[in-house]
């Protein structure tokens, strides 16, 4: 089966230095980690097209794997989505016999969602269409970069969403100039 990299054309990130431009690392950054996803999410929705899954809906059920019900809430958090794009991903999940909702046991407002036994076995199936992807990711760096790597990302998101503030994202003694 051909990668989805077989098909489009890779894509370098320069940085403003290579291109003649003053340094903007929050620029450089924004644009590496864009491509890293695009490249990630092209090859995950390769891997998934023989399942009838995307690459977002194998992320849904992927949150949903423990078994146990989840509010659409905690699925909101555990999927980085928005409340209006999960709703209808759920929606067309639903329709597929993938996962249920159901009014929440103890909040009127709220509903839960787990899988069906149909959405069980699509999973297991969608984990091993999305193996050799993660093989692949996890050959790009060493065990200690993922760590740190993961550990950066972890950070940017939660600065990003506003859970921390600026000075909180380094470690001691490691900040080099003032918090904008």
């Amino acid at each position: 089966m051909p990668r989805a990299s077989d098909q489009t054309p890779r894509q370098t990130v320069h940085t403003s230095a290579e291109s003649g431009g003053d340094a903007q690392p929050g620029h450089e950054l924004a644009v590496a980690l864009r491509a890293a996803y695009m490249a990630l999410h092209r090859e995950t929705d390769a891997g998934l097209a023989g399942v009838g899954v995307t690459a977002d809906q194998f992320v849904v059920l992927s949150a949903l794997s423990g078994g146990q019900a989840r509010t659409q809430r905690e699925l909101v958090a555990r999927t980085s989505s928005d409340p209006s794009t999960l709703r209808a991903m759920l929606v067309l999940l639903e329709k597929r016999g993938l996962v249920e909702r159901r009014p929440h046991p103890t909040d009127g407002r709220a509903r839960s969602v787990r899988l069906t036994t149909r959405g069980r076995r699509t999973l297991t199936r969608t984990w091993s269409a999305t193996e050799p992807v993660r093989r692949r990711l996890a050959k790009a760096l060493s065990p200690q970069e993922i760590g740190q790597l993961a550990a950066s990302l972890n950070r940017i998101a939660a600065l990003m969403s506003g859970a921390i503030t600026p000075d909180a994202t380094y470690p001691a003694g490691e900040r080099t100039e003032a918090a904008p």
